[in-house]
């Protein structure tokens, strides 16, 4: 084989800071799901997630999450998605993953601690997590 895929292990951190706002954030919307874009950088597979931004027109309620992403700026900062699922599941819905923005999305389940935040990708494989 002339061209063999370099296997690249993901590996995605978030501040400390920016979990403490994740888990304040789903406990005010609670019942109701919440959703923010999650800022930061990316380099050969790892993700350091360091800001959130609420989304514009974002819309929720018990079971989902969403918004528009065509009123978004173009922003390369812009890494993905953090979203709660009050049922207490952690596991990406069909929903979830037809619905995928950018590079990885965090999924919170209730009761939000910071051992209840875990990381996927786009195809529904899970994705290492630490806190910074």
């Amino acid at each position: 084989m002339l061209f063999k895929k370099k296997k690249i292990e993901r590996l995605v951190s978030i501040k400390k800071d920016v979990v403490n706002s994740i888990s304040t954030y789903c406990q005010i919307k609670h019942p109701n799901e919440s959703i923010l874009i999650l800022k930061g950088n990316s380099k050969n597979g790892k993700i350091l997630i360091d800001g959130l931004v609420i989304p514009p027109f974002s819309h929720t309620g018990p079971t989902f999450a969403g918004f528009p992403q065509s009123f978004l700026p173009f922003d390369m900062s812009y890494l993905g998605i953090v979203h709660s699922h009050p049922s207490g599941s952690a596991e990406p819905s069909l929903t979830d993953s037809h619905n995928f923005f950018g590079l990885v999305s965090l999924i919170v389940q209730f009761p939000y601690g910071d051992e209840d935040i875990f990381a996927w990708d786009s195809k529904g494989n899970s994705i290492k997590l630490e806190i910074v």
